[in-house]
């Protein structure tokens, strides 16, 4: 090989030439056994792809169906480790109280939740096993006072023959089982009494008796008068439980504050599907208002407390039907209302479309981003812009401020006078009248921007509003968009009163179970809907209202009984 050319295999030996060709002859072999080889990994690989596609959508479904159990177990053995575990003495008296109070709460909705779906496996594991379920033990309390008046409600079964194929004779009323209930007509304490009537037949040892009245609280002695009232007060006139508790006790009547802690809790627990269809309700305007105010969260750890914030969002002040939502978040970062108008897939929710009027609070700017939802149009509140040169006539020195102000309300004049009309009549009236105020008020704020001192109040005000014109005027082009965010700012204010009588909210399931309660009581009343008929209805209802049939409560849909007790 010594004397070999170096790119030539020429010249060679026949016995040299014939290595050389089975060594090239090998090395096809295995090649195309390498290839042989890769095609039976590549199906193997496809085979165990898809099985393991099969096995992880299992899997996801398995953690649907245990993610929510879980999560209330761990939230009970937190609330026991805050319970009784070392006590922070950073707390003052109010403080703890009403801490032990959100406990109540917190412990009573979870644990509603928790007997549902127990209550949910142990039918379906009945069912499967062709058995009936078992029924819950009846908790022993004190009997409710004497003195107050009982109304009664008489239960009998719709026919009182035996129903036995081989019988058929009359049944003999052999007794009565009475549950009682405590309710509450404003001002007034009363019992339900609940007389089942016991019917057997002799002849066949058949027992009949009506069925039991379905309540929130179950085995409890709260109806439904008296969890709306609760939650009424507490939500809405700010009423802490010890302020009820001594109200109560007035009237003769004790109800300990962890007992109305706990019922409200349960309220907030039941009233969570129908918080759900409300929130699908209101992101189905496509024009939303949305804001934010702050709450003051406590921290049991730290034994201080955090700002958090309650999100809400209102159909367009235009729109025919009103409606107002509220969420309770730990900060005021843009991921919370991302996620709130993003919807939940697993849930059917679609991702909302439409035009967003805010302030220009900049966390908005992400909600509305053209190059991540094209779908969404911003526009500005024009109260904003006003109060910036309202603040510039306080002392009475700034001409620029009143000539300003002087402007704004004759814009303000001309929508008030648009209120009732359509969408499309208001946008052309906007167009014809309120559009040359606006250019008016664009070309006066350039010519005094010229003349106006470079970080001054006055440059800052006139700034802004030139800065978001095109937000600002976005109303002129669409007709449901509101001039204003004012109608939302009067939806919060019941949060900013709140926040001076209860001062802090306890935990962060509490400001969640706040906001359903209040989303629902607040939606009532632009609606015509008085907020304790309101909810008293929907909490007697609910226990027995069909699914398909649920969005029959919602604020908008919702229609008084005539046996609703006034």
């Amino acid at each position: 090989m010594r004397g070999l050319p170096p790119n030539s295999p020429q010249g060679l030996s026949p016995e040299v030439a014939a290595l050389i060709a089975q060594l090239q002859q090998q090395v096809q072999d295995q090649a195309q056994q390498l290839s042989e080889h890769d095609e039976t990994l590549a199906a193997r690989d496809i085979e165990l792809a898809q099985r393991d596609a099969l096995l992880q959508r299992k899997d996801r479904e398995i953690a649907l169906r245990e993610a929510k159990i879980e999560k209330i177990n761990f939230e009970l053995a937190r609330l026991k480790r805050w319970t009784y575990g070392a006590k922070s003495e950073a707390m003052n008296a109010d403080q703890r109280r009403l801490f032990e109070e959100t406990l109540a709460e917190d412990e009573a909705a979870l644990q509603a939740q928790l007997e549902q779906l127990r209550r949910e496996a142990e039918a379906a594991a009945a069912a499967a096993a062709g058995t009936k379920p078992k029924a819950p033990r009846k908790p022993r309390r004190q009997a409710l006072p004497e003195h107050l008046r009982r109304v009664e409600h008489r239960h009998e079964p719709d026919s009182t023959d035996c129903q036995d194929q081989d019988c058929g004779r009359p049944m003999k009323r052999i007794g009565e089982d009475v549950t009682e209930r405590l309710d509450i007509v404003p001002a007034e304490f009363f019992v339900h009494r609940h007389i089942y009537g016991k019917w057997a037949c002799r002849h066949c040892q058949v027992l009949r008796q009506a069925p039991s009245v379905p309540e929130i609280v179950e085995s409890g002695i709260a109806a439904s008068g008296l969890l709306a009232h609760t939650a009424i007060s507490r939500f809405v006139d700010h009423v802490p439980y010890y302020r009820q508790e001594s109200i109560n006790a007035r009237s003769r009547v004790h109800t300990p504050r962890s007992t109305l802690a706990a019922g409200t809790g349960q309220v907030g627990a039941a009233l969570e599907p129908l918080y759900e269809l409300h929130k699908r309700f209101i992101l189905d305007c496509r024009v939303v208002h949305a804001d934010e105010t702050p709450v003051a969260l406590l921290d049991p750890g730290a034994g201080k407390t955090r700002r958090a914030y309650m999100w809400a969002y209102a159909r367009s002040w235009h729109d025919a039907a009103p409606g107002v939502i509220y969420e309770f978040c730990r900060g005021r970062g843009a991921q919370y209302p991302v996620a709130f108008l993003n919807g939940d897939e697993r849930l059917g929710e679609r991702r909302w479309s439409g035009t967003l009027l805010t302030d220009r609070y900049g966390a908005y700017d992400t909600v509305v981003d053209p190059q991540h939802f094209p779908g969404r149009i911003s526009a500005a509140c024009a109260a904003h812009a006003r109060r910036n040169f309202e603040e510039l006539t306080k002392d009475g020195t700034s001409p620029v401020g009143l000539d300003a102000l002087r402007r704004f309300a004759r814009i303000y004049q001309v929508e008030g006078e648009l209120k009732d009309l359509s969408d499309d009549e208001r946008r052309a009236q906007r167009q014809r009248l309120a559009k040359p105020l606006w250019d008016e008020l664009r070309q006066w704020l350039e010519l005094e921007r010229r003349v106006v001192a470079d970080g001054s109040a006055t440059a800052k005000a006139i700034n802004y509003t030139l800065g978001h014109w095109t937000a600002l005027t976005h109303h002129l082009e669409d007709g449901a968009v509101a001039l204003d965010n004012n109608h939302l700012e009067r939806q919060i204010k019941p949060w900013a009163m709140g926040r001076k009588a209860w001062q802090f909210v306890g935990s962060e399931l509490a400001g969640q179970r706040a906001a359903i309660i209040m989303s629902l009581v607040q939606s009532a009343r632009p609606n015509g809907h008085e907020p304790w008929a309101y909810l008293r209805d929907v909490l007697e209802r609910l226990p027995t209202q069909l699914n398909g049939r649920l969005e029959e409560l919602l604020p908008h849909r919702w229609q008084l009984r005539s046996s609703v007790v006034t």
